[in-house]
């Protein structure tokens, strides 16, 4: 697979295509793209039709960017029109591991991230952490709670998985 940078105006996306992006979808995406850039490739078709990333092009193009990643496949037919399918749906099933998630989100907010660069608002992460119960400690992962006004001369370690320090 070789990633090209074109013009964006040399791909275009399928009027064929069955995903529609709501306003607050493309915000989320516009918000991810300004923060972090283009990270992956748009996969288009030899004709430079868009099979995977509609959202992100729209993004991008609200933007002004003027190129974009891309990969092309060489898919055709019914092939090009699973795979842009599969693409969004296989992501729809995925599930959220909503403690891990909160956890983490409440660990980006502390360093003073947008959270919005990651599609969740302020309000999204405190009805998250209403929900599961989890606005005043967070639990380490053997379940236990701490106090996060442990002082300085106590050795912290780093989770790997949620970025968050706990004592050691």
């Amino acid at each position: 697979m070789k990633t090209e940078s074109v013009a964006i105006e040399s791909i275009s996306q399928d009027p064929a295509n069955v995903r529609k992006h709501s306003e607050r979808n493309l915000s989320a995406i516009v918000a991810s793209l300004r923060k972090f850039g283009q990270q992956k490739p748009i996969v288009v078709n030899a004709d430079g039709i868009i099979l995977a990333g509609n959202g992100t092009y729209e993004a991008a193009k609200r933007l002004g960017l003027e190129k974009i990643d891309i990969v092309r496949s060489a898919l055709k037919g019914a092939d090009a029109t699973g795979f842009a399918i599969a693409d969004n749906r296989t992501a729809e099933l995925a599930e959220w591991d909503d403690t891990a998630l909160a956890e983490t989100l409440r660990a980006l907010q502390s360093e003073d991230f947008d959270v919005e660069a990651a599609g969740f608002t302020d309000t999204e992460v405190d009805e998250l952490l209403t929900r599961l119960g989890n606005e005043a400690l967070i639990p380490d992962h053997e379940g236990k709670e701490y106090d996060e006004s442990i002082a300085d001369d106590v050795q912290m370690v780093t989770c790997p998985k949620c970025s968050h320090e706990f004592p050691k």
